[in-house]
């Protein structure tokens, strides 16, 4: 059965041992932030736990942070599935989504705040990066919008900026759904309903931050991660649905044709984003659960949550699309977490033809423009997601003059700092063309045996690895 709300999840999170309570009252302006920095930075990935400040200064309202992403088991654990599943059922729910189902009532309105009774400042809005960022932000927002032609929802996590008790600042990459939703509202002057999502059910999340194809609801995908449709409530103001099962709701209008500067905000890259000109939102409803909890992402220098949940999502469904769509030999997909999930990408093969490594750069640069600013594709033999191992590839089976290419004229990894100085400002769209660069590891004629042990010497000796003395547990 997939699981009810967040809560259902927290609980199962913290009998698996996956959950950490913080009892002690913190400041929600520094306390938050460091404490998590410290937790990501310090506790090993594997069992790196979500986190529940339960007690905000001044606010009596909890903040949940990692629950989505702490660690790949805590996401699988939101999928009901082992690792080695998650490609597969990423695949299987953008080829069989299942629509969400309208409901009359859910917890989500439980409280309805409208006009001035709808006072973000009630809420414990972290700020992520003390001394740079100019306000709090909601991090783990699901922003919910509809293209104005088809009806085809969107649903996506982008940074939001508290700007005074019913105004928000809204940031929407180009490359993103949801600006696409708002630009056509405004070439018809027309403005767009939003509604912002905090605490969902997991999957939700997951969803929200991953790339799927344009025209795809990213709720009917959840329903299908999930095995049964999305619940979702009609909002109280604005003509969109949200889940009903969620934490609190902001519904509002962004102003058409109207920007207003933004930011700047600690990003993925571990670099401040700079500032830029974002929509307006105009606050006209709060609606929330009894005692709401506050879902949060952490962002800013990996490793951090964000990292975490985009990057599996996002290595699932550019497989999907290179192995079943397209029919490549690719083997598998990753995008390196210190990279932002974003500006290098390595990808395995099984190469039958010499000229299948510039296919697949080609076919994984079309399909996510924004990725792969530096893309090796190695043979299959290569763990992709060792380090050591691919350096190795790079080292020995590549001549730089021969197998590598750079393309002008590409998509730019979205805020990244190399395109221009932070204190340079700069029209947004000179900002989003770039280069990339293809790199053929791949060996290109017969190579020398490997030099190590045989491999049946080295699966004995690890089968009786403590008679040699040694404590600790190897792989």
């Amino acid at each position: 059965m997939p699981y009810a709300d967040l809560r259902e999840f927290l609980d199962k999170l913290e009998a698996s041992g996956k959950l950490h309570r913080i009892s002690e009252p913190v400041d929600k302006d520094w306390e938050i932030a460091a404490v998590s920095r410290i937790v990501f930075e310090a506790i090993p990935e594997p069992r790196r736990p979500a986190l529940i400040f339960e007690r905000v200064k001044g606010f009596d309202i909890p903040v949940v942070l990692g629950a989505n992403g702490a660690s790949r088991a805590i996401y699988c654990l939101a999928l009901e599935c082992d690792l080695a599943e998650v490609q597969k059922k990423w695949s299987e729910a953008e080829l069989h989504p299942i629509p969400p189902v309208l409901v009359t009532e859910g917890p989500v309105q439980e409280n309805i705040l409208r006009g001035e009774k709808a006072d973000l400042t009630r809420l414990p809005l972290p700020i992520w990066t003390v001394g740079q960022d100019p306000a709090p932000y909601i991090t783990a927002g699901c922003v919910v919008t509809k293209d104005p032609d088809s009806g085809t929802r969107n649903v996506g996590t982008y940074r939001v900026q508290l700007k005074g008790p019913r105004k928000l600042g809204l940031f929407i990459n180009y490359l993103q759904g949801g600006r696409e939703h708002v630009e056509k509202n405004n070439r018809s002057g027309r403005p767009t309903p939003v509604a912002i999502v905090m605490g969902t059910e997991p999957v939700i999340g997951l969803v929200s931050v991953s790339r799927v194809q344009s025209d795809m609801d990213e709720l009917a995908v959840a329903g299908k991660l999930r095995g049964e449709a999305v619940k979702v409530v009609r909002c109280q103001t604005v003509h969109l649905e949200v889940p009903a099962t969620s934490e609190i709701v902001i519904e509002g209008i962004i102003r058409a044709n109207e920007l207003e500067n933004e930011g700047p905000f600690g990003e993925y890259t571990g670099y401040m984003g700079p500032e830029a000109m974002s929509y307006i939102v105009d606050v006209t409803c709060m609606t929330h659960r009894n005692r709401p909890l506050l879902h949060a992402f952490l962002s800013q220098m990996p490793p951090s949550e964000s990292s975490c949940i985009r990057g599996i999502g996002r290595e699932a469904t550019l497989r999907k699309h290179l192995v079943e769509d397209l029919r490549l030999p690719v083997q598998d997909v990753h995008l390196l977490e210190y990279s932002g999930v974003a500006a290098y990408l390595v990808i395995s093969i099984k190469k039958t033809h010499p000229v299948q490594p510039r296919t697949v750069m080609c076919a994984a640069w079309a399909y996510a423009p924004q990725f792969g600013k530096f893309t090796v594709i190695v043979d299959d033999d290569i763990d992709i997601r060792d380090p050591g191992a691919v350096n190795w590839a790079l080292s020995f089976r590549v001549q730089p003059e021969t197998d590598t290419i750079i393309m002008p004229g590409m998509a730019a990894v979205s805020l990244d700092p190399s395109q221009a100085a932070a204190d340079v400002r700069q029209e947004e769209a000179t900002r989003r063309v770039s280069s990339k660069i293809g790199i053929d590891a791949t060996r290109k004629h017969k190579f020398p045996a490997l030099a190590v042990p045989p491999k049946e010497h080295l699966e004995r000796v690890r089968r009786d690895w403590k008679k040699y003395g040694f404590k600790e547990d190897i792989q």
